[in-house]
């Protein structure tokens, strides 16, 4: 009996201190994500301003040839139609996904890029094109 008593005493402590031990856990999880949430803005911040810049860099070097560099099409027309003018009301209202496509993939009046621009510089291209029009 006194066996017993003794497991039955210890699976109640082992169950309070499990239960503690999830609180302080969920506490802890809870601070962190916090910290993490409230710092994110100024972060987040920060690398709006380094993906304009790299945006831009991008986009002189291999855009704005054809797009102009205020990104209105007023650039070369190597492949018979008009490049886009990106400060048009039809190009603001494309989503980000059909721009990004059309970046990577290229379409029957602009090649593609895929092979030269990564996934990041691609949108950080889009960025900087989204900021055209402000």
């Amino acid at each position: 009996m006194e066996k017993m008593e003794k497991l039955m005493h210890s699976i109640s402590v082992s169950n309070v201190m499990n239960a503690r031990s999830m609180r302080y856990s969920f506490l802890f999880l809870m601070m962190t994500g916090m910290c993490v949430f409230t710092f994110s803005g100024q972060v987040r911040a920060d690398s709006d301003v380094d993906q304009l810049a790299n945006g831009q860099k991008v986009y002189v070097k291999y855009c704005a040839g054809c797009h102009g560099s205020e990104g209105k099409g007023e650039g070369y027309k190597i492949l018979g139609a008009d490049p886009a003018d990106f400060t048009s009301p039809s190009i603001k209202q494309k989503s980000d996904t059909t721009l990004l496509n059309t970046i990577h993939e290229g379409n029957s009046s602009m090649p593609s890029w895929k092979f030269r621009l990564s996934e990041e510089d691609g949108r950080d291209v889009l960025a900087y094109i989204r900021s055209l029009t402000k």
